[in-house]
Formats: C-alpha cells, structure tokens, sequence
C-alpha cells in the first residue's frame, strides 16, 4: 500500500532548480542591453525598447516576458512594457541604489567557476584562489564597485549606532581590505572628526582612492598598501572595520586577523565585522550556506561562520562585549570591544 506522504512527493522543486541559471542570465542580458534603464522614464512597447537598446525584438520579446515573469517587469493590456517597484528601485544603472553589478559578477566571474564545483568537491582545491594576491588583485578591482551598494547602508547603519555625528574629538578608522572604500567613506561622511586609514592591496588601492575622491573625502583618507598580515595598521585606532573579508581567509588566518586588529585598536576600540553568517549548526540561512561553497570555489580555505564561532575568535583575540547590530545587508554586524 503506498505511502500517503511519499505519494504527495512531487519532483517539481527538482525541475524548478534545473532552470535555477536562467534568472541571473535573463537580468543580465537585460541589464546589458539597457532594458531597465530606457523603461525607467515609463511604459513602452517592443517595438520602441528595440529601437532604443538596438537588441532584437525576438530577443527582447523573450527576456521581458520571463522578466514579467519574474516580476520584475510589468506588460499591459497594450503590450507595453513597464518596470516594477523592486526593478526601478535596483535595477537601473543611474540610480545610487543599483544592485546589476553583483548580476553582472555573479554571470561573468562566478557561474564560470562554479561549472568547475564537481572537480571542486572531489579536491578541495578552488578553481582559482582570488584571496591570493596574484589572481586575487584583479578580480577584486573589477568585482569591488559591484557591491558597492550592498554594503553601504549597512555602513550608514554602523555610523549612527557608533554615533559618529555625535564626535566632538578624531575619530581614528581602520577600514581592512577596504575594497572600493564603501565602509571608511560611509563612517567619513558621518562626522568631519573622522580620518580613515585603508588597507588593500597595492593592484585594488587605486580603485579605493578613485571613490574616495569621487565623494570628495581625500583630505580624510590614508593608503596603507599590502597583504593584510603584513601591512602597517598603525596603532591607536578608535574604530577597525572588517567589511567581508573573514569569509574568504580561513578560520587561522581570520583569528590571526582579528589579533592584529586588537592590536592596532586603542583600549575602548570597537571591531565591527561584516559577514554572511550561518546559524551554530550550520542549517541555514539559505543564503549563507550558499556562500560557503562558493568560498569553497573560490578560496584555499574560505567558508562562512557563525556569531558563536566569531564571539570565541575575538574573545581569543582579547576583546569583549561581542554583540550584533542589525544592519541592512545579508547578516546582521558583529561588533565587539577591545577592553
């Protein structure tokens, strides 16, 4: 006699992961041929989009209906074709909020490694190690503006729970693999009080200091160049910031890290750490475990953490009082402070 519940079991999730690729690809080649920018300024029809991207109405036809599909495109009655709330806020290339740079990664420089994930698995080898300098330097120039708007409102958020506006004396900013300076310049615009020291290696600074004078905050920022455990932190700093960096250097090499950051931090300092964290058994979220393999593809010894493994790290490096702090972003921030 059957099993009532096994006779419920229906493949469909498996047939819905099969085509897991196609959303990425499809807002890729969206975003690549200006789609969501020409809808911005309202509803037009095929016709028009064609003319005005210069893509091929078949090609177009194809992708905006899997986009109103999707929901991230709308089509009237008319056959016109609209933006939706999420895709106007995200989507187009003008707006300060836009998020196709972590698309247009994840289809370029991701989805080709993964291919790789069997041989992966069976090694435990990463296709290409990009927490190595050599490979490393130039992924992370081109990857590093792509996510951008991922990380600043959680710095915005780090600022006013920091209460930097409040600074009536320097404020002194340790901003680690500062990448495109999203954190040390977030922190910056808070307060004039605060002066930033960016650490990255010597192939991504240029592209911290581009955005620092993009923002007008040159006067506030130093460059220190180098591999993490080997360039100058200086001493006596009041704020150190880990934007997303733990995750890509193993669990040694992050508590050697977060040692040399206690270190470098004046007594009172804050260490706050940004992450994709997992939950203590490693059940979720979602996203997090995700991660973790692609550290896996990507790094010699990357992977994702926990809040309690991290609270034993710091406690390990001296600090105390390790919390969270919610932020917009994939996880909440880990802050704690140097006693």
């Amino acid at each position: 006699m059957p099993n009532p519940e096994s006779a419920q079991v229906t493949p469909e999730r498996i047939m819905q992961f099969a085509w897991g690729y196609v959303p990425p690809l499809v807002m890729e080649a969206a975003i690549r041929h200006r789609v969501f920018d020409v809808l911005d300024a309202g509803p037009l029809p095929l016709d028009e989009i064609s003319r005005q991207t210069g893509a091929s109405k078949r090609g177009l036809s194809a992708i905006l209906n899997a986009l109103a599909g999707l929901n991230f495109a709308a089509k009237g009655s008319d056959g016109a074709y609209s933006l939706t709330p999420e895709s106007s806020a995200f989507l187009v290339s003008t707006k300060p909020s836009f998020q196709g740079g972590l698309i247009r990664h994840c289809s370029e420089h991701l989805i080709p490694r993964w291919l790789g994930l069997n041989e992966v698995v069976a090694t435990g080898l990463p296709v290409a190690a990009v927490n190595l300098e050599g490979p490393g330097a130039s992924f992370f120039q081109e990857f590093v503006n792509d996510i951008f708007p991922m990380s600043y409102p959680a710095a915005r958020a780090l600022a006013a729970y920091l209460e930097l506006a409040n600074a009536a004396s320097p404020v002194r900013v340790l901003d680690l693999a500062a990448g495109s300076g999203v954190w040390g310049i977030a922190l910056a615009q808070a307060s004039p009080q605060v002066q930033v020291t960016a650490v990255d290696w010597p192939g991504v600074v240029p592209v911290t200091r581009a955005n620092v004078a993009r923002f007008g905050l040159a006067d506030r920022f130093s460059f220190a160049e180098g591999d993490l455990m080997e360039a100058d932190f200086g001493s006596g700093q009041n704020v150190a910031v880990l934007g997303h960096i733990l995750h890509s250097e193993g669990p040694a090499r992050s508590q050697k890290l977060l040692k040399k950051t206690f270190d470098a931090l004046a007594p009172g300092g804050t260490i706050a750490i940004a992450e994709f964290m997992v939950n203590a058994d490693r059940t979720g979220p979602l996203g997090s475990l995700f991660f973790a393999v692609n550290m896996l593809v990507n790094t010699d010894e990357g992977d994702t953490y926990s809040f309690e493994e991290m609270s034993e790290w710091l406690a390990a490096a001296g600090f105390v009082d390790a919390r969270t702090v919610d932020a917009p972003g994939p996880s909440p921030l880990v802050l704690a402070t140097k006693s």
